[in-house]
């Protein structure tokens, strides 16, 4: 079972080293580079389809995508995402949309945010494994008003504590903090039996997880919009800068993320 591949590393003191991944080639050089584990995240709306958000993603997508990388890294474990509007909606559907992923390749499911508690029990009852993904959570991004850090308040900090409580109990085998003090993601990672997976969460959770694009410094924004006007977010690093190809690059970034030395400060909020 993953979890129990992702357990080992941390029993070893060893962090994870998480990387998104679209297609069978760069699964392969991922794998290659000594990543522990790919993402298909459904932030392939935005850096391969060019939208606005994640939004517009759909399982059909997701299962397309998820059976690419699984042909390209056959003995890589793989988590993907459930798709906006594939699992709030109907527990049933749900757990049907989470088989589809895991019969596509996938080893383990991740949905966004505290609220599917029941969703995500269901679906461990089931022996399907997942990952609930908690502080900035991209497919409420018109809710929480853009892409702004969670947890800074007391009331945030303790809501996204009690969903961490709630996703475990529920049987979650991960959780991924994106966005939150660096200090609140420290603390959730101490009193969790499961390991934490952190983007711009700081250095102290189990392990960290970039997109690929944002690694190798290609993404430039939406395809709407000129490059001129793009952002890198503050937890991004161009590892490709500094290196003489591209599974250098991501073999950096595990050796970085391994030893500790990314995220650094300020890449952490």
């Amino acid at each position: 079972m993953p979890k129990q591949t992702l357990d080992q590393l941390v029993a070893a003191g060893e962090k994870i080293a998480m990387l998104t991944c679209y297609d069978a080639t760069f699964a392969k050089v991922a794998s290659a580079a000594g990543v522990d584990v790919l993402l298909v995240g459904d932030s392939l709306g935005m850096v391969l389809q060019g939208s606005e958000n994640t939004l517009q993603v759909s399982m059909q997508d997701m299962i397309y995508h998820t059976r690419c990388v699984a042909a390209g890294a056959p003995d890589t474990l793989i988590m993907t995402d459930m798709p906006y509007g594939s699992y709030e909606h109907d527990i049933e559907e749900a757990c049907n949309n989470a088989q589809a992923l895991i019969d596509a390749g996938a080893h383990i499911v991740k949905l966004e945010g505290g609220e599917a508690v029941d969703t995500v029990r269901q679906m461990v009852e089931r022996g399907i494994p997942v990952c609930a993904h908690l502080g900035f959570t991209p497919q409420s991004v018109i809710q929480l008003g853009g892409y702004k850090i969670q947890g800074k308040t007391d009331e945030s900090a303790q809501k996204i504590t009690q969903d961490a409580i709630n996703i475990h109990a529920a049987g979650a085998c991960l959780i991924l903090l994106e966005m939150v003090p660096a200090i609140l993601a420290r603390q959730i990672t101490e009193n969790f039996k499961i390991p934490t997976i952190g983007i711009g969460a700081g250095v102290d959770c189990s392990g960290q997880v970039l997109v690929i694009q944002d690694l190798l410094g290609i993404y430039s924004g939406v395809a709407s919009k000129s490059p001129a006007d793009y952002k890198a977010p503050r937890f991004a690093k161009n590892f490709l800068a500094e290196s003489g190809s591209i599974q250098q690059a991501i073999a950096n970034y595990v050796q970085a993320v391994k030893n500790k030395t990314f995220p650094a400060a300020e890449h952490s909020y």
